[in-house]
């Protein structure tokens, strides 16, 4: 029996995070909210290691484009799938975020809540096939 996977989420919009949050839950997810990412990064810093990080892109303080170049200066969770969920859809976000390491990128005004959840887990399980060389 696998472990729950632990998600990190990662959103300005505290109704978005909550929604999802349950959602994730519900599909026996082990949820970490972060709401926005100054609170996202101190989380990795005290020592989650998320399986998945899921975030928004336009975010106050800092974007999501900005927290993965953080991320990826300070060498965090290098082993965690990154997936981008947001309402920016335009090619050349999607092709800056996959150059920052996002492995998925769902966008918001497309997916309903559940259909996040399959594509997340559809991500999950293209990404363990590629681990285990199949």
């Amino acid at each position: 029996m696998e472990l729950n996977k632990k998600i990190l989420i990662v959103d300005d919009d505290n109704f978005l995070l909550d929604m999802y949050s349950l959602k994730f839950k519900k599909s026996s997810f082990d949820v970490y909210p972060a709401l926005g990412p100054e609170i996202a990064l101190d989380l990795l810093h005290s020592g989650l290691v998320p399986d998945i990080i899921l975030l928004d892109i336009v975010m106050p303080v800092m974007d999501g484009f900005e927290f993965m170049e953080k991320m990826n200066e300070e060498k965090l969770v290098p082993s965690a799938l990154r997936i981008i969920l947001s309402n920016r859809g335009q090619p050349l976000d999607i092709a800056r975020g996959q150059s920052l390491g996002a492995v998925g990128y769902i966008v918001k005004a497309s997916s309903t809540p559940t259909e996040v959840i399959e594509k997340v887990r559809s991500i999950i399980n293209e990404n363990n096939n590629l681990k285990n060389g199949l």
